[in-house]
């Protein structure tokens, strides 16, 4: 009706998929690379709430084939600076489906900065200026394991519904922030890095997202990163205001989680 087109487009139903993306970067100079993948399987209603890179469950063969399935797209557009290639992979058959490319930097992008150990930001100005993408594809490699959590003013066990009110007290794990490669490296601190917008004192209205913060971590490799999570979310303290913050917690502590058997419906389930 909207368009004035009575056409039907019929669309394959996925009935357990995995959400996996692949982040490109383009330059005006003609080239394209991949930074690795994301799998952001953990949802309600659609948005995401857990974020983690590598993906944890895809073989070598689908990986190879999301990639260069998003740099091909990205160079047949000419594509320029960030940006976010989504497939829907099926459990049932291991077949992935193109969703849409998003044309910015995303929100869980700080997992794949932690694992590669550049700084997005500092590309996406460096393509914005003219100059050619810092590595060729063979000089990007991962280390590790990263998990972002996103933490919300929403009520997990009343159906997700944002919340509003005012943070009586906050506080925030890790301490000051840590250069990307320093997070990496050090054996000796927690690897959190928290990207927040939340103080104590401060009011939460209804009138925005509600988003709060992203709370992630690196690790050597994907239980290592899930432990420290889970620390990370402990003194992860936020009074006064209802958020998601234990149910993060126990959801990252599952055998659900720690199996990777999620799928983009279970939170909904």
């Amino acid at each position: 009706g909207a368009f004035g087109d009575d056409r039907l487009l019929i669309e394959k139903y996925v009935e357990r998929g995995r959400h996996i993306e692949v982040q490109v970067f383009g330059d005006r100079h003609g080239q394209v690379v991949h930074l690795g993948e994301r799998d952001c399987s953990v949802q309600r209603r659609h948005q995401k709430v857990v974020e983690e890179a590598p993906a944890p469950t895809i073989s070598d063969a689908q990986r190879r084939a999301v990639t260069e399935a998003a740099v091909a797209l990205a160079r047949q557009v000419g594509y320029v600076n960030a940006g976010t290639v989504e497939f829907l992979l099926d459990e049932a058959t291991g077949a992935a489906y193109f969703l849409e490319m998003n044309t910015r930097l995303q929100v869980e992008h700080p997992v794949t900065e932690l694992v590669t150990g550049l700084d997005l930001v500092d590309w996406q100005l460096r393509v914005a200026l003219g100059e050619p993408l810092p590595l060729t594809q063979d000089q990007i490699t991962t280390t590790g394991h990263a998990i972002e959590a996103r933490i919300y003013a929403e009520d997990p066990y009343a159906g997700f519904l944002p919340q509003a009110g005012t943070a009586t007290y906050v506080e925030w794990p890790g301490g000051p922030p840590t250069h990307l490669a320093d997070a990496r490296d050090d054996e000796d601190a927690l690897p959190v890095r928290v990207d927040q917008a939340l103080a104590s004192g401060q009011e939460v209205s209804s009138r925005f997202d509600p988003m709060l913060a992203k709370v992630i971590v690196h690790g050597h490799d994907r239980q290592d990163a899930r432990d420290r999570l889970v620390q990370a979310l402990d003194a992860t303290v936020i009074a006064g205001l209802t958020t998601n913050t234990g149910f993060v917690r126990e959801l990252v502590a599952s055998h659900a989680f720690a199996e990777a058997t999620i799928d983009t419906a279970w939170l909904d389930r």
